[in-house]
């Protein structure tokens, strides 16, 4: 093979567009004794693919299952429909005394308003009877 052909055939083999036909070429060629010495540092590589080639490796290897991480959905949906229940109950009875509360205010304001009124109608019963008091005492001042 003529040393113009191999360097072709590397430069290929670098840019990864050669076949298996060239490439078995090129192992020929660089596990040979005669390489060109500008190409010695592929006679070393081919001849590392070589040498590993036939070697296997003799040990067992253990395979330990992997727990799964996977989320169990049933029981997230539970707890998520449970919360949503307990939620839902303690908002109702929070919104139930709110409700009780503005009934409360509401009768509150009616029993003030009523007494209000009451206080101010026992304030002028009060007044027309102290004026009849105060005839009363003109009249008995007159009188005597």
């Amino acid at each position: 093979m003529e040393l113009a052909n191999i360097e072709k055939l590397v430069e290929k083999y670098e840019n990864a567009e050669t076949t298996l036909q060239e490439e078995a070429i090129l192992k020929d060629y660089f596990t040979k004794e005669d390489v060109a010495p500008h190409l010695q540092e592929y006679s070393y590589m081919f001849n590392y693919f070589t040498t590993v080639k036939d070697e296997t490796y003799t040990k067992t290897i253990k395979l330990e299952p992997k727990k799964s991480k996977k989320i169990n959905f049933k029981w997230l949906s539970v707890a998520a429909s449970v919360m949503l229940l307990f939620s839902v109950f303690i908002g109702k009875q929070q919104y139930d005394e709110y409700q009780d509360r503005k009934k409360a205010e509401k009768i509150y304001a009616q029993v003030n308003e009523g007494l209000q009124l009451l206080s101010n109608n026992l304030k002028k019963g009060e007044q027309a009877v102290a004026q009849l008091y105060k005839q009363e005492d003109k009249a008995n001042k007159a009188l005597k």
